[in-house]
């Protein structure tokens, strides 16, 4: 294995998901499968296999739906509305601005809560609504870092082999 600029650019980018499994707004399977991808096209498309290069492009793919779908998803089982659900994201995503990653959690938790609340739930079943949103939020930043790793990881036993 021999140190290339195209080497340590695919490593670079792969460190790059799995850090930014944990930022928002970054996206960890895109950046994941850029680094397979530089090096894949630096070998001539030959390492790793093309077989081999899918698996990698399905997982960092799997990655940006959970990013984008868990907490949607999670709120919904909960009971909240798709309405719920969004704006959620939306507030939480702005409020990442002003407050940093606790915007997140205060923004989607609250906005579902009130929302739901408005919508003419009980308390507990808004809150309930609200919980589930937040845990699936956290439990999509905790896969996408399980996921991201894997890919790295993969990449590392690749270049060894």
């Amino acid at each position: 294995m021999e140190l290339s600029v195209f080497l340590v650019v695919a490593l670079a980018l792969l460190v790059g998901g799995v850090v930014g499994s944990f930022v928002p707004m970054v996206p960890a399977g895109l950046l994941s499968i850029g680094g397979i991808a530089v090096y894949w096209w630096n070998t001539g498309y030959v390492t790793p296999g093309p077989l081999v290069f899918a698996g990698f492009v399905a997982v960092g793919l799997l990655v940006v739906v959970v990013d984008y779908l868990a907490g949607v998803i999670a709120a919904k089982v909960g009971g909240a509305s798709t309405l719920s659900s969004l704006a959620g994201g939306l507030v939480g995503f702005a409020l990442f601005f002003v407050l940093g990653p606790v915007g997140i959690v205060l923004g989607i938790t609250a906005t579902v809560f009130a929302l739901e609340l408005y919508r003419g739930n009980a308390r507990n079943e808004s809150l309930r609504a609200a919980v589930y949103a937040l845990v699936g939020t956290l439990g999509s930043s905790v896969m996408q870092f399980v996921l991201t790793l894997s890919m790295l990881v993969a990449f590392l036993v690749l270049l060894v082999v």
